[in-house]
C-alpha cells in the first residue's frame, strides 16, 4: 500500500453473508484504518444474481418494491431498479432461493411467475431497456412460470393450465403465446448472467443447478427431460 493514494473497491456479494455493498464498506473501512489518507470509491458490482438491483440503487438507480408471487406462491415484496427509461430486474428478487423458508427447497414446483411480475412492472414504469439478472434462482421452469405472468397460457392435453414448476412441464401439450404483453416487442432485453450453459443435458439448468436447488438425481432427470419437452413445444409456437 506504500505511496497508494486512490483505491477503487469494486466488490460483488459474499454468497450467504455478506452483500456487495457491505463488502464494499468493510473492505473500505480496512483499507482507511491502515492507510488513512487513501480516498477509496466503493462500487458495489453484481453477476446477474442475488444483489444486481442493490448494485443498480448503488450506482444512482432508484429503487421500486412490488408485491409479486414468491417461488412457492406466496406473496412477497421485491424490487427491481429504475433510472430513466432503464430497468435492471433481478430474478432472484422475486425467484430467489432466499425467497424459500430454510431448510425447504421445491426444485419440481417453485415457479418464476414472481419475475415476470416484475418484468410487467418495470413496463408499467416505463423502463424501455431491461437489464434482466437471470442468477440465483429457486427454480427450473424454463421461464415458463415468467411467460405465463406476461400473458402466455401453457395448457395440458385437457386444456388446462399445465402445474408450477419445471415438474409441471411434462404436462405441456399446448403453448398459446398469443396473449403475450405487447409491449415486449419494443423493448430491448439485455440478460445479465456470468453462465452460457445450455437449456439441457449434462452441463444443462437441470443437470448444473438442480442440486443446489434441493433436486435429487431422480428430479434432475425428470427436469431435464421436461424442459426438453417444453423447448420443443415452444419451438412449435414461435
Amino acid at each position: 500500500m506504500h505511496g497508494t493514494r486512490r483505491v477503487l473497491v469494486a466488490a460483488d456479494k459474499f454468497k450467504g453473508s455478506l452483500t456487495a455493498v457491505q463488502v464494499a464498506e468493510r473492505v473500505t473501512a480496512g483499507l482507511r484504518r491502515v492507510v488513512p489518507e487513501v480516498e477509496v470509491e466503493a462500487l458495489p458490482v453484481a453477476d446477474g444474481g442475488d444483489g444486481t438491483v442493490d448494485a443498480a440503487v448503488a450506482a444512482g438507480f432508484e429503487r421500486r418494491e412490488v408485491r409479486v408471487a414468491g417461488p412457492l406462491g406466496d406473496e412477497v415484496t421485491a424490487a427491481f431498479a429504475l433510472r430513466g427509461d432503464t430497468a435492471v430486474v433481478e430474478m432472484a428478487e422475486a425467484s430467489g432461493l432466499q425467497r424459500l423458508p430454510a431448510g425447504v427447497f421445491a426444485p419440481l414446483t417453485a415457479s418464476t411467475y414472481g419475475s415476470g411480475q416484475l418484468l410487467r412492472a418495470a413496463l408499467d414504469a416505463g423502463a424501455r431497456t431491461i437489464v434482466f439478472g437471470v442468477g440465483g434462482s429457486a427454480t427450473t421452469d424454463g421461464g415458463a412460470g415468467m411467460l405465463s405472468a406476461l400473458g402466455a397460457r401453457f395448457l395440458d392435453a385437457d386444456g388446462q393450465p399445465v402445474p408450477p414448476g419445471g415438474g409441471g412441464l411434462a404436462e405441456l401439450a399446448d403453448a398459446d403465446l398469443s396473449g403475450l404483453d405487447r409491449r415486449l416487442g419494443s423493448v430491448e432485453l439485455v440478460l445479465a448472467s456470468d453462465v452460457d450453459n445450455p437449456l439441457t443435458g449434462p452441463k444443462g439448468a437441470a443437470a448444473v443447478y438442480g442440486p443446489q436447488k434441493g433436486a435429487s438425481p431422480d428430479d434432475v432427470e425428470t427436469l431435464d427431460a421436461a424442459l426438453a419437452h417444453f423447448a420443443k413445444v415452444l419451438e412449435g409456437a414461435v
